[in-house]
C-alpha cells in the first residue's frame, strides 16, 4: 500500500528525524536515531534507512516518497552535496544513492530553507497571511537562511538562495571553513561570539552566561560581545532588507532566542537600511521550535 501522507527526514550531524503528517498538516509520527557520522558516509545511508524501515512498520504503511533536509546543498550542474558541516557527505551523490537504498523518490533540500518553508506554511507565517516574501534566518552554531517568495523555496542558480552567512562582515577577520575571513558566521554565530569574549577576556563562557553577565552590568567583556552581537546583526540583516526587502524575518537557532535582537537589534537594522532609517517590517522568532526542519523536509513532497 502506498501512503498519501508527507514524510520528511531533518538529517543532522549527530541525529536523524522523521516525521510523518497527515495532509492536513497534522503530526501522525515523529521518530529520531543517532546519525554516527564518525563512522562514515555509508553508515549514515545505513541508519536512515533502518529509520525509515521502523517508522513505515509503526505507520502501517510504505511512503510514496520521502523529503530530507540536509546541512549543505545539492549542486544542480554535478547532483552531488556541497557546503555540508557532516564532511563525509560533501561530494556525494546523496539524492541519487538514498532513492537507491530507500527505492523512493525522494526531495532534497538545505536544511535551513526547510526551516523558512516550515515557518512559512505552518508556524509564525501563518500570522502574517499577506507576507509573499519571507527570509528564514538561522543564527546559531553556524549561521545561514532560507528565501520564500509565494510559499515556493528559491533555490537559485547554484543552490546558495538565502546563504548570507558567508558573506563577508569584517574584512581581514577570523578564517572561516570556507576559505574567507571575516563571514557573517563567523562574527555573529554562537561559537564565534564565544570565541571573541574568550579572546577579550581571556575567559571561556557559555553564550547564555555571557549574555546574562552583560545584563547583569557585571562584565565589561560580556557587554563587548553583546555590542558586537547586535551591530554586526544589524548591518548583516540590513544587507538582506536592501537586497531583497522581504515582507517578513524569522528568526531561528539559538542566538535567536536573545531578546534583544528583537528590540535593540531592530534599531540597529534601521541604523544600517537604506531608508532613512525606517522600518516596518516585522521580526519575529519562529513558531516550531526545533520541529521546523522535519517539518519543512515533509512540506518538500506537498503537490
Amino acid at each position: 500500500m502506498t501512503d498519501s501522507r508527507l514524510w520528511g527526514i531533518d538529517l543532522g550531524g549527530t541525529k536523524i528525524e522523521c516525521a510523518v503528517l497527515s495532509p492536513d498538516l497534522d503530526t501522525i509520527i515523529r521518530k529520531r536515531i543517532a546519525t554516527e557520522a564518525d563512522k562514515g558516509y555509508s553508515h549514515i545511508l545505513y541508519q536512515i534507512k533502518k529509520l525509515v524501515d521502523e517508522v513505515t512498520i509503526e505507520a502501517g504503511e510504505k511512503p510514496s516518497k520521502i523529503g530530507f533536509g540536509t546541512p549543505g546543498v545539492l549542486e544542480p550542474e554535478t547532483k552531488r552535496m556541497k557546503n555540508c558541516n557532516t564532511v563525509c557527505m560533501n561530494g556525494m551523490p546523496m539524492k541519487d544513492d538514498l532513492e537507491k537504498v530507500l527505492n523512493l523518490p525522494v526531495k532534497l533540500d538545505n536544511d535551513a530553507n526547510c526551516f523558512a518553508l516550515a515557518e512559512t506554511l505552518m508556524g509564525s507565517g501563518k500570522n502574517y497571511p499577506d507576507a509573499n516574501v519571507i527570509f528564514g534566518v538561522i543564527i546559531g552554531t553556524g549561521v545561514g537562511g532560507g528565501l520564500i517568495v509565494n510559499k515556493k523555496i528559491i533555490e537559485g542558480r547554484h543552490g546558495l538562495g538565502g546563504e548570507w552567512g558567508h558573506n563577508i562582515l569584517e574584512e581581514n577577520g577570523v578564517p572561516c571553513y570556507c576559505g574567507k575571513r571575516g563571514c557573517v558566521e563567523k562574527v555573529i554565530s554562537g561559537p564565534g561570539l564565544q570565541a571573541y569574549y574568550s579572546k577579550i577576556s581571556g575567559k571561556a563562557l557559555s553564550l547564555k552566561d555571557i549574555l546574562q553577565k552583560h545584563l547583569e552590568g557585571s562584565d565589561e567583556y560580556a557587554t563587548a560581545t553583546i555590542e558586537r552581537l547586535l551591530e554586526n546583526y544589524g548591518k548583516a540583516i540590513s544587507v538582506l532588507v536592501n537586497i531583497i526587502d522581504p515582507d517578513l524575518f524569522v528568526i531561528g537557532g539559538g542566538v535567536g532566542n536573545i531578546d534583544l535582537l528583537y528590540t535593540e537589534g531592530y534599531e540597529r537594522i534601521k541604523k544600517y537600511v537604506f531608508n532613512n532609517g525606517k522600518l516596518t517590517t516585522p521580526v519575529c522568532k519562529p513558531a516550531l521550535g526545533d520541529s521546523a526542519g522535519v517539518f519543512g523536509a515533509a512540506l518538500l513532497c506537498k503537490d
